[in-house]
C-alpha cells in the first residue's frame, strides 16, 4: 500500500480572506441565495473581466442552460458547440430539447476549429436550419481562436455563448476570456483556478439578458406579493455563503495565475531534458497574443515516437505513487450519449484524447510534490 499523501490533479487553494467573509455572512445571518456577498462578487467580477453585468449561479452549467434559454433556443434547434470539452459544455443544449452539433479541434490552441465552424453552418443552413448559437470553449485555459470564431458568427448572425469555465484569468491581447461572447459563462468548481466550491457565473454587457438571468435562477418568482409564476424557473443562484468564498478567491487570482503558469514552466523545464534523451513530449501550445491561465498543464506524446510509452503509461505510473493525472477530455462526438450526434470532425480531438493526459497542476503544489512527480517520471524515462 502506498504511504504518500495523494497529489491532486487540482485541489482548491484558500487564501486569507474567504473564511472572513463566511464569518460575515453567518453574522449577519444572510445564509440564503441572496446577500451582501452575491451582489459584492458579481460587481467583483464585473471589474475584473471587464464586462458590464454579472450574475452568480449555482453552477457553469446553469450559466449556459440560462444563456440558451434567454436567447431564444428551443427544441428542435441546433446549436454548435465544441467536441473536445467536459459534458457541461454540452448537456444544457439537450436540457432545452435542442440539438448539438459538434465540431472539432484545430491544432494550434486544440479548441474550436474555426474552418470546420464555417463548414458546419454552411451545412446547416443548406438544409434549411440557421444555428441558434455557438459555444466555443478555452480548454485548460488556453483561448481558442476567438476573434476568427466572432468574424464567422457576425458573417451569419449567430450568437455566441464563450463558455470561460476553465480560463478566468486567460486572455487574447490583453481583453479578458469570459467577454468575447454575447454571454458569456464562467465556472468555481472545487478544481477550477478559484472556487465557491461549485458555483459559476453569466456575464454579458447586456444588463436585460442579466435580469432575465437572475430572475429564472430564482425560480422565475413574478413581482407580487403572493407567490406567482408566469413562467418556469429554476434553482439557480449562488449562496451568499459561497459568494463570500468567491470574493475571498477573487482577490487572489493573478497570484493562482502566476503559480499555475509556474507549474507550466517547471513541467516544460523538466520535458525539454526528457526530450534530449531522444523522446519527443509535447505541451498545449499558446498562440502569439494568447495568455493561458494554465488551469491544467496538458501533454500529448505518440508512443510510437516515445520508445512505446503513452500517456496510459505514464498515468498508471503517476499512479502506482499516488499522483493523479487525468486523460484529456474524451470528445463529445465520441460519448455514448452523444452517439447519434451531428458531428464535423478532422480527427484531432480523437487523437489528443488518445495521446493527452493532464498533470497535477494545483496553484498549492510544493517542491517536494515535484520532486516525487519527477522521480516518478525518471523511472519511466531512464
Amino acid at each position: 500500500m502506498n504511504q504518500h499523501n495523494k497529489i491532486w490533479l487540482s485541489s482548491p487553494h484558500m487564501g486569507l480572506m474567504e473564511q472572513q467573509f463566511v464569518n460575515e455572512a453567518f453574522e449577519t445571518n444572510w445564509i440564503a441565495p441572496v446577500g451582501p456577498h452575491v451582489n459584492e462578487f458579481e460587481k467583483e467580477l464585473c471589474s475584473y473581466t471587464g464586462m458590464k453585468y454579472c450574475a452568480a449561479l449555482a453552477s457553469g452549467t446553469a450559466a449556459i442552460h440560462l444563456a440558451l434559454i434567454i436567447l431564444g433556443v428551443k427544441r428542435g434547434d441546433k446549436v454548435i458547440c465544441q467536441s473536445m470539452t467536459f459534458s457541461a459544455s454540452a448537456n444544457p443544449i439537450v436540457y432545452q430539447g435542442a440539438v448539438p452539433v459538434f465540431v472539432d479541434s484545430e491544432k494550434d490552441t486544440w479548441n474550436m476549429d474555426p474552418v470546420l465552424l464555417e463548414e458546419s453552418i454552411i451545412d446547416l443552413k443548406s438544409k434549411g436550419e440557421t444555428p441558434k448559437a455557438i459555444i466555443p470553449v478555452h480548454l485548460y485555459g488556453m483561448p481558442a481562436k476567438m476573434n476568427t470564431i466572432i468574424d464567422i458568427a457576425k458573417k451569419y448572425n449567430i450568437p455566441i455563448i464563450e463558455d470561460a469555465a476553465e480560463a478566468l484569468g486567460s486572455h487574447i491581447s490583453g481583453k479578458k476570456c469570459g467577454t468575447f461572447g454575447t454571454l458569456n459563462i464562467l465556472s468555481f468548481n472545487g478544481n477550477k483556478i478559484i472556487t465557491t466550491s461549485c458555483g459559476g457565473a453569466l456575464l454579458s454587457n447586456n444588463n436585460t439578458y442579466i435580469e432575465k438571468a437572475r430572475f429564472l435562477a430564482t425560480q422565475a418568482r413574478d413581482d407580487e406579493p403572493h407567490y406567482q409564476h408566469s413562467e418556469i424557473g429554476y434553482n439557480y443562484r449562488l449562496s451568499n455563503v459561497l459568494a463570500g468564498i468567491g470574493r475571498g478567491q477573487l482577490q487572489v487570482i493573478e497570484k493562482r495565475v502566476e503559480q499555475r503558469r509556474k507549474n507550466y514552466l517547471r513541467y516544460l523545464d523538466y520535458l525539454k531534458k526528457i526530450n534530449h534523451k531522444g523522446y519527443n513530449i509535447d505541451i498545449q501550445p499558446e498562440l502569439d497574443g494568447h495568455f493561458s491561465n494554465r488551469w491544467l498543464t496538458a501533454i500529448t506524446l505518440d508512443p510510437q515516437f516515445n520508445k512505446g510509452i503513452s500517456r496510459e503509461t505514464i498515468r498508471l505510473a503517476l499512479e502506482e505513487d499516488n499522483i493523479e493525472s487525468r486523460p484529456l477530455w474524451k470528445p463529445m462526438h465520441l460519448q455514448p450519449v452523444f452517439s447519434d450526434a451531428i458531428s464535423f470532425v478532422n480527427g484531432t480531438s480523437e487523437w489528443l484524447f488518445k495521446n493527452g493526459l493532464c498533470l497535477p497542476s494545483g496553484s498549492n503544489l510544493t517542491n517536494e510534490d515535484f520532486e516525487r512527480i519527477f522521480k516518478a517520471l525518471d523511472k519511466l524515462f531512464q
